[in-house]
């Protein structure tokens, strides 16, 4: 019984695969290329959400916002929005990896392909299973390229960089800094709605369940420590 419980418990740390990275910037093609599948998996994700037209991730509402706003696509303002965030990086002294720079390309790209790919269903009831399904497929994404240990994305960089300067809580700071983020893109035009209350209530366990199958695939030989991923926290 306990053995099945456990089973059924979301991972709240970061498992050691065999595909892990020893270093940020050097590793194995293998390696690399689940990297790729995570992000685009995860562009794809987000990808759902958007085509659902019930409310997107936070993020993604402020990409929406200024692409309604200024003559660039959605996915062309994910990636500006993903390098303004890493110049954000430089005062808190945080440090990249190959995993960061991937990170704001991939998804980018992920998001605006899948975005003119995926159809807006008329019913309802399939744009709120497009909306879970998203959601799904953002933590499978998360769990593969998370083991990879090649660097967080801007966005987890520089809210845990923020985090270990201040002293202030991880969750505190994830909250203040997405509905920061959420409100811009709102007044900007960007899509809020069940979508986006449904990923902020889901997206931590679907994660969390993301990290376990990684695990499980990838031969998992322990946990990094959370303190390494405070992140992960939230």
């Amino acid at each position: 019984m306990r053995t099945s419980l456990e089973f059924l418990r979301p991972s709240h740390t970061v498992p050691v695969t065999r595909w892990r990275a020893a270093s940020r910037w050097r590793t194995r093609p293998s390696t690399f290329a689940i990297l790729l599948v995570g992000l685009w998996l995860f562009g794809t994700g987000e990808a759902m959400l958007v085509a659902s037209t019930l409310g997107n991730a936070p993020w993604t509402v402020l990409s929406q916002g200024l692409s309604s706003r200024f003559p660039i696509s959605i996915g062309v303002a994910t990636f500006l929005v993903s390098v303004t965030v890493l110049l954000l990086w430089i005062p808190l002294r945080e440090r990249p990896g190959l995993g960061t720079i991937s990170n704001a390309v991939v998804i980018a790209l992920s998001l605006q392909v899948m975005v003119t790919v995926l159809p807006t269903p008329g019913n309802v009831v399939v744009r709120l299973l497009m909306v879970l399904g998203g959601i799904v497929v953002i933590g499978i994404g998360s769990g593969l390229y998370l083991t990879t240990n090649l660097g967080p994305g801007p966005r987890d960089g520089w809210m845990t960089g923020i985090h270990l300067r201040t002293g202030w809580p991880i969750s505190a700071v994830r909250l203040g800094i997405e509905a920061t983020v959420l409100v811009i893109g709102w007044l900007l035009g960007g899509t809020v709605g069940i979508g986006t209350v449904l990923f902020a209530l889901l997206i931590g366990p679907s994660v969390g369940y993301g990290l376990k199958a990684a695990g499980a695939l990838g031969g998992a030989t322990g946990e990094v420590l959370e303190d390494e991923h405070p992140e992960l926290e939230a």
